[in-house]
């Protein structure tokens, strides 16, 4: 790849960016030629993978970024504006979750899960958007969950947080179109991620593996393959969707023979 200056090396941002899906999707925006800035309140992994990818002669940097600080969201764009003066890409991954029965969910907790699923994303889209605007050109891309379709136990949060960015994509790709920016959303399925090893039980594991027809976890490279794609110049007229990655589970019915 030929040098550029940072002025016209194209930028993308990804929230959640140190482990999991989004560490599978920073490395492919920075394989596919992105300043790949690395979003996240976890250092030691987020540092590490810049590190990784920057011996490999791909651009990537971290800036610590906690998505429930508004203050912190809104320093880390002015970094990149200062030193980029572009976002192309905001990719709006970081979450957490919870399962709690719902008779006995914490107030707190639902809190807390509301502010980084869904007032972060609609932060990070307000600042990302504006410099998008200065450009006339943009993508956003909200990582959702089949969650946020299907209600599973003990994630009144989580799912709830989830059914919130459906909306929430739909009302950037309305109101951000005239612009020249897209917004869509990726819905996840069961994932093999270290926050899923946490979360899935055994029990839980078996009955999503039987619930997706491919009868199997997806990987993280499988979503980042789609955030690819909704960045690219493929994707110009996809606008305000939810793209299911899920091997098949919110088709399926009953699955046995």
């Amino acid at each position: 790849m030929s040098a550029v200056s940072a002025s016209e090396m194209r930028v993308a941002v990804v929230t959640g960016g140190g482990s999991g899906i989004g560490r599978a999707i920073v490395e492919a925006f920075a394989h596919a030629g992105y300043q790949t800035m690395i979003a996240d309140v976890n250092e030691t992994d987020s540092q590490a993978l810049a590190e990784s990818l920057n011996t490999q002669s791909l651009q990537a940097r971290y800036l610590r970024l906690d998505v429930a600080d508004a203050d912190n969201i809104a320093h880390f764009f002015a970094t990149v504006e200062r030193e980029y003066g572009r976002c192309d890409v905001l990719v709006n991954n970081a979450g957490i979750a919870k399962t709690v029965a719902y008779l006995d969910y914490p107030q707190d907790h639902w809190e807390k899960v509301m502010q980084v699923n869904v007032t972060g994303p609609f932060l990070m889209s307000q600042h990302a958007g504006r410099l998008m605007q200065k450009r006339q050109s943009g993508r956003i891309i909200n990582i959702a969950s089949v969650s946020g379709e299907r209600a599973s136990w003990g994630r009144a949060a989580y799912g709830t947080s989830k059914a919130a960015i459906f909306g929430l994509t739909r009302q950037m790709a309305l109101e951000l179109a005239e612009f020249g920016i897209t917004s869509n959303g990726i819905a996840p399925g069961p994932i093999d991620t270290p926050l899923t090893r946490q979360l899935h039980t055994q029990a839980a594991r078996d009955a999503f593996t039987l619930s997706v027809p491919m009868g199997r976890y997806g990987t993280p490279q499988e979503i980042a393959q789609v955030c690819l794609f909704l960045a690219s110049d493929a994707a110009s007229y996809v606008n305000g969707h939810v793209i299911p990655v899920d091997g098949g589970f919110l088709a399926a019915g009953i699955t046995g023979h």
